[in-house]
């Protein structure tokens, strides 16, 4: 198999191996995605498949400025339009939907307050990007949290399945959970973040488990709610059958944001993607932080949990993580893995897709522009000419 090969995740065919992985480039201060977003992606619909920069599901769900939501009707039209440029353009696309839990700042909260997670210990190193009182945009550190109550945890279960079916009415073709990076889900997750001792804590697989399958089993049952509803509406038989997949995204070894390493790694998400699959779930993206610059040492992901995995779940696994055509490459021909996000590549190369196929050279990425303001670095790299 190659990079170029076509593919089915779940009833989605797909074009190539190719994804676009997520990136956050806070190009939207109303919180809603615009004609320049959608001009964004629709630049990059060669790619097999595109998953959508982080999409707030809540305004508690919040840890950067300038990022769409998708719970309320103005963002779901936002999105819309983004969804039917791409598709105009021959793409597929799914929403991933976020909750940074602790790596936020009350800068972004609702009336000033304090992040939600399931612990009230702050994110060490964490960084969230604001407009500060001038204005001007930066990173900061995170705000002290507070730990979600029963209640909570019951409303962010309903964020996330609210947020799925407005995917659904976006017209989006799948949508991936994000429980990577440090945020919600993998503090709900790490059993060195996660300090609870009721029902919700993290001493036991089972613990670490119970949020991130609570948000599976609403968001499936949203979804499928969603469709039916949307049949109904379009008239009898009509959008009978649409391809509509889900997934989520993880970090096993990831440490950014806080996260710490802890004994048991392994057997937690293993663990996870069987149910995962025992759930129907159609993909699981993989993120490898290995590649991450700074202080901090992440391990790599090892073949060995890929091994395991792909033992317990027979959906789609997509790999990312510091990726070139000759590493995807390697990577298929493992058979571990069936697909390869790309993430900064994306950035000044629209076209990568045809860039790989032809080995023509990459464009360099302007650090200067990556989170900047306005459509310099976002909409003006040029496709390869000749």
């Amino acid at each position: 198999m190659t990079l170029f090969d076509s593919f089915r995740i779940g009833e989605l065919s797909l074009p190539n191996r190719v994804v676009m992985a997520p990136m956050t480039r806070v190009r939207s201060q109303s919180q809603v995605a615009d004609e320049m977003v959608a001009e964004y992606y629709a630049q990059r619909a060669t790619a097999g498949l595109i998953v959508s920069e982080g999409t707030f599901i809540s305004p508690e769900a919040r840890g950067f400025a300038a990022v769409p939501g998708i719970w309320k009707p103005k963002q779901v039209e936002g999105w819309a339009q983004v969804v039917d440029r791409v598709h105009a353009a021959g793409g597929r696309i799914v929403a991933q939907l976020w909750h940074c839990g602790r790596v936020s700042h009350t800068a972004l909260q609702p009336s000033g307050s304090a992040p939600e997670s399931p612990t009230s210990t702050p994110a060490e190193g964490a960084k969230c990007y604001i407009f500060d009182s001038r204005g001007e945009a930066r990173f900061t550190g995170a705000s002290d949290p507070v730990g979600l109550d029963d209640d909570g945890i019951a409303r962010t279960i309903a964020d996330y399945a609210r947020a799925a079916a407005n995917a659904v009415e976006a017209g989006f073709d799948g949508i991936e959970i994000h429980a990577a990076n440090g945020y919600l889900i993998q503090q709900f997750i790490n059993p060195l973040v996660n300090d609870r001792s009721d029902g919700w804590g993290a001493q036991t697989v089972d613990e670490r488990l119970r949020f991130p399958l609570a948000v599976v089993d609403a968001v499936n049952d949203a979804v499928r709610d969603a469709l039916r509803e949307a049949r109904t509406k379009d008239g009898a038989g009509s959008g009978e059958g649409r391809p509509f997949i889900i997934g989520m995204r993880i970090s096993p070894y990831g440490t950014v944001n806080g996260i710490p390493l802890y004994d048991g790694v392994e057997n937690t998400y293993v663990t996870l993607a069987r149910e995962l699959g025992e759930r129907g779930v159609d993909f699981i993206h993989v993120a490898d932080q290995s590649s991450t610059t700074g202080d901090r040492v992440t391990p790599a992901v090892p073949r060995q949990l890929l091994e395991h995995m792909r033992e317990q779940y027979r959906g789609a696994v997509i790999f990312t993580g510091g990726q070139d055509a000759a590493s995807a490459r390697e990577w298929l021909d493992t058979g571990l893995v069936d697909l390869v996000g790309f993430g900064r590549p994306y950035i000044a190369n629209p076209d990568l897709v045809r860039r790989m196929r032809e080995d023509l050279p990459l464009a360099a990425v302007d650090p200067e522009t990556i989170y900047s303001q306005g459509p310099e670095g976002y909409i003006d790299y040029p496709e390869f000419a000749g």
